[in-house]
């Protein structure tokens, strides 16, 4: 069945704000790209701590709620069995909260750290390595999914359990706003910061990636790389996971997220098992060690004496990303989860999420340290020359057989990108619409213009001024969410306990 009305006020006001929002981008570029560059000085400099705190609350409540008597709560019906698979849904709830930017910022993260490492390290030094290598999967792992599993089961909850027929964001907060309360002013405030941050965050991959991907191309076809190029890759990614999202969840997005985990997987076994197997083992289980040992003083640190920008240009900048996707991911994980408990959900997000990117970065991060190290290639020369797009193709391209290495790699983030943004496009059109149900999906229309819209905004991204443009988008679309995240989790809490009263044998 699909949910055709749309609800106008989310949806023309959502896609008026998207088109203002590129107007200056694409006319005044230089003047926007300032002011947006000191928006993010501001936040990061004033308000980041805040991320921080929010960040280890997140991973302090969901401990609690995973770990107590909460966990045993199912989402469905008494015995209802999943829709899917683990394979599958794993797979899907991986793709949709990664994308293709792990494949970016895997190989060549630790690079941007090992010359001007935290924690005062003398640069290139063991200690450096060592923070280099951890500080990737540090900003990949517990914390992100802890991010994503918090707005999904504040959603799936209410959405399952107490059957509110509305699939966004604000249904989460049903226990506070009312039987009604995702009509009201202040629900439909809600979902449209949840969509705008969405569209930010999605920005940020799409204009991660597709310059990598026409990077690739460029690497195989002998050619430099242009915008022009990276157009047309980008018009390209979007025709494909628009007719993916048209497909629908079971059509195409399930059998994307397949194919992406088995090609993902074997790209990794190639690197590991052609590349420096045993560097890269004994890096790894280093670098577990290292980042484990330290991981309350990461979640933790400030830098309130020496101030060396390292925690706002970087933590902070990966909290405000996962937390702009958060609402998102949690709609459609939602959507997914029907038949798990509580605690399966939680964990599994945790553990599949934390371990999926985990092992991107211990192989493709290891085998690019191993090329620096050994002086095969200087990342981080080529990184200061040619920028990390260039960066992970030319990585990727000292591979054995590198013709079909580097086609294997565009062809996993051509998926990545559309299983990504696919799921995207579904939560943004869910969102859009007045009344969806159980089973119910989008209309197809609704789906692909939003698949439409998740294009403009990269786009004048890349044009203005790439990276730093693209992080400071995605930090001013967050800022509200952080509010939204501490409602999310009273609203679950206060709704758990009468829950609690109403079944007390449960």
């Amino acid at each position: 069945m699909q949910g055709r009305k749309i609800d106008r006020v989310l949806f023309f006001t959502a896609a008026i704000i998207v088109v203002v929002a590129c107007i200056p981008l694409g006319l005044m570029p230089e003047r926007a790209g300032a002011v947006v560059s000191e928006l993010y000085n501001w936040i990061s400099s004033n308000l980041g701590v805040f991320y921080q705190w929010f960040g280890i609350g997140t991973i302090v409540y969901l401990a609690w709620l995973s770990l107590g008597p909460y966990g045993n709560i199912q989402l469905g019906g008494d015995g209802e069995r999943p829709d899917f698979s683990t394979f599958s849904w794993a797979g899907m709830l991986f793709c949709a909260g990664t994308g293709a930017s792990l494949l970016v910022w895997a190989g060549v993260e630790w690079a941007f750290y090992i010359d001007a490492p935290p924690f005062g390290a003398e640069p290139r030094s063991a200690e450096a390595i060592a923070w280099a290598s951890s500080y990737g999967p540090f900003h990949w792992g517990i914390t992100a999914w802890c991010f994503y599993a918090l707005p999904t089961v504040a959603i799936a909850y209410p959405f399952y359990v107490k059957n509110v027929p509305h699939l966004r964001a604000s249904t989460a907060l049903h226990s506070i706003l009312g039987p009604s309360g995702e009509n009201s002013p202040v629900g439909r405030a809600v979902d449209l910061a949840i969509m705008i941050a969405l569209i930010g965050g999605a920005g940020t991959s799409l204009g991660v990636i597709a310059p990598t991907i026409a990077a690739s191309v460029a690497e195989l076809l002998g050619i430099q790389t242009s915008f022009t190029l990276q157009l047309v890759v980008m018009l390209f990614c979007i025709g494909l996971f628009a007719f993916s999202v048209y497909l629908g969840i079971e059509k195409g997005i399930r059998r994307l997220s397949d194919i992406n985990v088995y090609l993902a997987l074997g790209l990794m076994a190639y690197i590991l098992v052609v590349g420096p197997t045993l560097f890269i083992l004994k890096a790894t289980t280093d670098t577990i060690g290292f980042m484990l040992g330290n991981f309350v003083r990461m979640m933790s640190w400030t830098d309130p004496i020496d101030q060396t920008g390292f925690v706002e240009t970087w933590t902070i900048f990966y909290w405000a990303w996962w937390i702009a996707f958060a609402p998102a991911i949690g709609i459609f994980v939602t959507r997914i989860s029907r038949g798990r408990t509580i605690r399966q959900v939680v964990l599994s997000m945790i553990f599949f999420g934390t371990l999926g990117c985990w092992v991107f970065y211990f192989i493709m991060g290891n085998y690019s340290l191993f090329l620096e190290l050994n002086n095969i290639m200087s990342v981080t020369q080529h990184l200061a020359e040619h920028g990390m797009y260039e960066t992970v193709a030319s990585i990727i391209s000292t591979l054995p057989l590198s013709v079909m290495t580097l086609s294997l790699f565009a062809l996993v983030s051509v998926i990545s990108v559309a299983t990504t943004y696919d799921s995207a496009s579904y939560t943004l059109a869910s969102t859009a619409t007045s009344e969806l149900k159980e089973g119910e999906n989008p209309a197809r229309w609704h789906r692909l213009f939003w698949a439409a819209m998740l294009g403009m905004l990269p786009i004048f991204m890349m044009l203005v001024g790439g990276l730093p443009i693209i992080r400071s988008a995605v930090l001013i679309g967050s800022l509200p969410l952080l509010l939204i995240g501490v409602a999310m989790a009273v609203a679950l809490t206060k709704s758990l306990r009468q829950h609690s009263r109403s079944n007390p044998d449960a």
